[in-house]
């Protein structure tokens, strides 16, 4: 699913229909999209702290698409993030 995603919002990223929001955040740039991270962490943390869990896996989803567009934005593939995650396990091992 992950995968799925970051091909819609590449796909969005390019040729965006009027309306998307992803293309939205896309033209508004950088700080439009960390502004959103911020605001998602946050909700985050409250979800967790105090607003049951299916409010943190909606939330946690949330994030998640943001830091995806983030990536996007920055011709980031999520391959480089998951080699990465991999190196990082494989110095522990």
């Amino acid at each position: 699913m992950f995968e799925e995603l970051y091909q819609v919002i590449q796909e969005r990223k390019q040729q965006g229909p009027d309306g998307s929001y992803t293309r939205y955040l896309m033209e508004n740039g950088e700080d439009s999209i960390l502004r959103k991270i911020g605001e998602e962490a946050l909700e985050v943390i409250f979800a967790a702290k105090s607003e049951g869990n299916i409010r943190l896996v909606e939330e946690t989803a949330d994030l998640i698409y943001h830091l995806f567009v983030l990536l996007s934005f920055k011709d980031i593939q999520l391959t480089q993030v998951k080699d990465e995650l991999r190196n990082r396990h494989n110095r522990k091992s």
